[in-house]
């Protein structure tokens, strides 16, 4: 039996990691073991996740399977945006300047601000008292 070809790739945002695995196959989509629309129930992070695969024109060329952890729902969509389009540039390297104008190949960087002594959050201070 011939060796299937796997283009792999890690894509982050927030606290999430998203550990990405891509097959010649029709499109099939598994975060988790399970359907990526089962996991993400939200139409708009289903819409983040298969953005990469529409601007390629490769949506039903590629199984991808993910595992993600850490963080929340809509960390792990960007994280799995991130992971599909890293791996996308190992199959075809053309595809660079498409995904980069789009924003997708730079890790988002933004993360929780830690909390600070004296205050309630990292920037909300205990309530004024005059008297």
């Amino acid at each position: 039996m011939a060796k299937e070809v796997v283009y792999s790739a890690t894509g982050k945002r927030k606290q999430s990691v998203a550990r990405v695995r891509l097959f010649p196959g029709e499109g099939k989509i598994l975060v988790n073991s399970k359907d990526f629309k089962d996991y993400f129930k939200r139409e708009a992070l289903v819409t983040i996740i298969v953005e990469p695969l529409k601007l390629t024109n490769t949506e039903n060329a590629y199984d991808i399977i993910a595992d993600l952890s850490g963080g929340g729902i809509s960390g792990q969509a960007g994280a799995l945006r991130h992971g599909i389009s890293k791996a996308l540039l190992e199959i075809n390297e053309e595809y660079r300047p498409i995904l980069k104008r789009e924003g997708f190949l730079t890790r988002d960087s933004r993360v929780k601000e830690r909390k600070k002594y004296g205050l309630k959050k990292a920037r909300k201070k205990p309530q004024f008292s005059k008297r």
